[in-house]
């Protein structure tokens, strides 16, 4: 069975997520195998994950060093491994870091790279979801070893118990230029806006008040987003706007609590499972794609909502 070759990157805080997803879509294709850069105690912290989720074997591209350098060093040594292994496919999470690695990797394997894939199949046929959510493409590399990148939360994970075979290979960083310093983001007690499973997002009609958005997304354990009239508003920070100029987002749960719905938002975030509305415009555009709606004032529908969940919680 053909090898997938599966870039488990464990810089992003989300090991356990990304990977998951991953190895799931790669089990679909073939043997799963996974790679991780870095040192001996980082393929110990992911090999729990990486068995969970059948990796076949695990490869680490042990270096102290490799972490430290621009994204070059990693796609060097991913392709000095992939090729002479005849691997079928290498999958990347769509992060900025997967992205670019994978660049780097297309360019070197002299392969070709889809981004931002929503599904794959074992022909290798990707799916893309393109001009904001309107229009699915079916594309399919022609050259090389297909490079792709999958986005967060596309993929449902599916546990397939294992014991994977482990090999140690020694590389080299390649130093074309050296981090100095690193300092992680950081990090609330709430998940990761382009990775979380639930996101509850705010718009134009919280008036800058996002205490019920923050509130709602508390009691379902999600990550709270905003609609780009709210961030350059200045009532949210932009780092956690949704839509075309921000982050594409695919949760389970998407509550868009006051926005309207402009193209540029929609294009975010309508790849998301299951979509809810609080508006108090009936005629809201985003109401075409919601698959439960309210029509009512956010500030009286969330904390009713928020009020409910707590209690069903116990």
């Amino acid at each position: 069975m053909s090898k997938v070759f599966v870039f488990v990157d464990h810089t992003n805080g989300a090991v356990a997520k990304t990977a998951s997803e991953l190895l799931t879509l790669a089990r679909s294709i073939g043997q799963a195998h996974a790679v991780i850069a870095g040192t001996s105690s980082d393929l110990d912290a992911a090999v729990p994950v990486l068995n969970k989720f059948g990796a076949s074997s695990i490869t680490l591209l042990e270096s102290g060093e490799i972490n430290n350098h621009p994204s070059s060093a990693i796609a060097i040594a991913l392709a000095d491994l992939a090729k002479p292994q005849g691997a079928k496919v290498i999958l990347l999470p769509s992060t900025a870091r997967g992205k670019e690695i994978a660049g780097r990797l297309a360019v070197r394997l002299e392969s070709g790279i889809i981004t931002d894939a929503i599904a794959l199949t074992p022909e290798l046929v990707s799916t893309q979801s393109v001009f904001g959510g309107s229009t699915l493409v079916h594309s399919q590399i022609v050259k090389g070893i297909p490079v792709i990148t999958i986005r967060p939360n596309a993929i449902e994970p599916v546990e397939a118990a294992g014991s994977a075979a482990i090999e140690k290979v020694a590389v080299a960083a390649i130093i074309t230029a050296k981090i100095t310093s690193r300092e992680p983001a950081v990090r609330g007690a709430r998940p990761e806006l382009s990775e979380a499973n639930i996101i509850v997002s705010g718009g134009r009609g919280t008036d800058g008040n996002f205490a019920p958005i923050e509130e709602l997304a508390d009691a379902l354990g999600g990550a709270v987003g905003a609609s780009r009239a709210a961030t350059d508003a200045g009532w949210y920070p932009h780092s956690h706007q949704v839509g075309q100029t921000g982050k594409t987002v695919s949760p389970a749960l998407y509550v868009a609590c006051g926005i309207s719905g402009a193209i540029q938002h929609r294009a975010g975030m309508q790849t998301s499972k299951t979509i809810v509305v609080v508006n108090k415009d009936p005629e809201a555009p985003i109401f075409d794609i919601a698959d439960f709606g309210v029509v009512g004032d956010l500030f009286a529908v969330a904390p009713q909502a928020t009020a409910g969940i707590k209690a069903r919680k116990g």
